[in-house]
Parts: C-alpha cells; sequence; structure tokens
C-alpha cells in the first residue's frame, strides 16, 4: 500500500499554489513526520492521500488507485485521517457509536465491528466510557474519540493532523504507544507536527515542507541535524539535538538513551 506522488501541484481557488511540484513515495509501513511551518503546504499535500483534494497538475496514486478516478468513500477504506480539531470529525451521541460507525459504513460483518471497535476503545483508554455524549468529555478525550473512530476502522494507512496539540502527558504517552502499536501491525502512519520532540521519539522519516516545496526528506537524524535549513521554514531542531550540537557532539541523539550514549562516547575520545 505505497503512496506515489509525481510532479503534484495544486492551487487554491484564487490562483494561490499551495503546492509546487512534489514528487515522494512513501512505502508501506513507513513511519513518516511532515514538518513546516503554517502555510508550508503539509496538510495540502496529505488531504490529497485519501482524496479530499485532487491534484492541478501531476498525480497521487494510493495502493496503485489514481486518488483523481477514486472517490473519498472508497479511499476511507485505505487512509485513515484524524483530523487536528476533533470538533471537525465528531457528530454521534455517544462514544461507541462513533467509534462503531466507520467499520460499519465500511461494511465489515457485525462480529469483526465489535472487534475492531474494542480493540480501539482499548488502546484509546476509552473502554468503560462507550455511554457518554463526547462532547460531554473534556478536549483530550474527544482526540482520543476522533483517534479511536479511526483506529475502529483498520486502514492500512493512518494520518494524523497535528496529534499533540492541546494533549496533556498522559495523552502524549497514549498517542506514541497507539503509533507504536500501528507500527507493529505494519501499517503505514504519516504525521503533520510541530512538535519536534514527539517527531523525533516516534518517527524514523521526516520530510520538511517550505513553499509547497521538499527541503529535505530523510532519515530523521539526518533531517533534524540540518539547523540552517530547518530554520528557512521556521522549525527548530528538537532539544536533544540543539544541545547536542552545543556541547559539539558529532551525532544526532534522537532520545535521551541515545544523547547519553553519544555522551559517554565523546568522553571516552577526549579520554
Amino acid at each position: 500500500m505505497n503512496i506515489e506522488v509525481e510532479d503534484l501541484h495544486f492551487s487554491y481557488p484564487g490562483g494561490v499554489e499551495a503546492l509546487c511540484g512534489i514528487t515522494l513515495r512513501v512505502e508501506s509501513g513507513e513511519l513518516v513526520a511532515m514538518v513546516g511551518q503554517n502555510g508550508s503546504g503539509k496538510t495540502t499535500l496529505v488531504k490529497h492521500f485519501n482524496g479530499l483534494l485532487k491534484p492541478s497538475r501531476g498525480s497521487v496514486r494510493v495502493g496503485g488507485w489514481d486518488t483523481r478516478a477514486v472517490s473519498v468513500a472508497r479511499l476511507a477504506s485505505r487512509v485513515g485521517y484524524v483530523f487536528q480539531n476533533p470538533d471537525d470529525q465528531l457528530f454521534c451521541k455517544t462514544v461507541i457509536e462513533e467509534v462503531s460507525f466507520g467499520p460499519r459504513n465500511l461494511g465489515y460483518a457485525p462480529e469483526k465491528v465489535e472487534q475492531l471497535v474494542r480493540r480501539a476503545l482499548v488502546m484509546t483508554g476509552l473502554a468503560g466510557r462507550e455511554g457518554a455524549n463526547p462532547y460531554d468529555l473534556s478536549p483530550t478525550w474527544r482526540k482520543m474519540v476522533a483517534l479511536a473512530a479511526v483506529l475502529s476502522m483498520d486502514t492500512p494507512i493512518v494520518i494524523f493532523d497535528e496529534p499533540t496539540t492541546g494533549q496533556d502527558w498522559q495523552s502524549v504517552v497514549r498517542i506514541a504507544s497507539v503509533i507504536a502499536a500501528l507500527r507493529e501491525e505494519g501499517k503505514t502512519v504519516i504525521t503533520i507536527t510541530h512538535d519536534m520532540d514527539f517527531c523525533a521519539e516516534n518517527f524514523a522519516r521526516v520530510i520538511a515542507l517550505g513553499g509547497g516545496r521538499v527541503l529535505l526528506d530523510g532519515p530523521a537524524n539526518k533531517v533534524l541535524g540540518e539547523a540552517e535549513m530547518l530554520a528557512q521554514t521556521n522549525v527548530e531542531p528538537p532539544q536533544l539535538v540543539r544541545l547536542a550540537k552545543r556541547l559539539g557532539l558529532a551525532e544526532t541523539p534522537l532520545s535521551i538513551p541515545a544523547f547519553v550514549d553519544a555522551c559517554r562516547r565523546a568522553v571516552r575520545r577526549d579520554a
């Protein structure tokens, strides 16, 4: 279930060109973070993956399907999209109805729907809240309901739009555990994020966009070490990366254990 983007251009009504010839490929099972300042083209790009937007020029293929020729409803069986604001996504009166809606709409058998819904509720910590109205829950938990509603559809590709915005520490940890579980299942996970620490800790590949173009694309430890290039799109490297640079470390550590190991190696070299 690869995503193939070829010379993608997109202009909004009024003539504003948001994407200017993007070409990239996301392999099945990859964990990819898209970073860049507001207006860099991140959301516009990923909305082409589920057909919410169609190319002005160029092409986007998801598992071989040309998104220009496939409906959004059909693409929903392949690409799940968790919106930044859960209030843009939720519409049912109870959590269980919300989480059940997607798999039922995809035509799954009742027993499979029940299994997928139960799994999604457990993964997001919503078990026991099935009868609650989503709008009686806090914004943090509404985000979990939106996430569960996408997880229950069991799509091979899952997109998160700013998943950590407005979330407390426990919720961020919960979202990270969901991403880890999806990785273990071989699913493709794509996120749009300004949270560079979350990006470094959870994603293997980073794509930096600016002005509707790809500025950087590669392994996280390579891209997040390119401070000057990232600055062109108002993105700062993660805290650990900045600290490592200040200490003169040659490596780009993305986690505390990696940072500690890098410091130890530097001390041994200098001894």
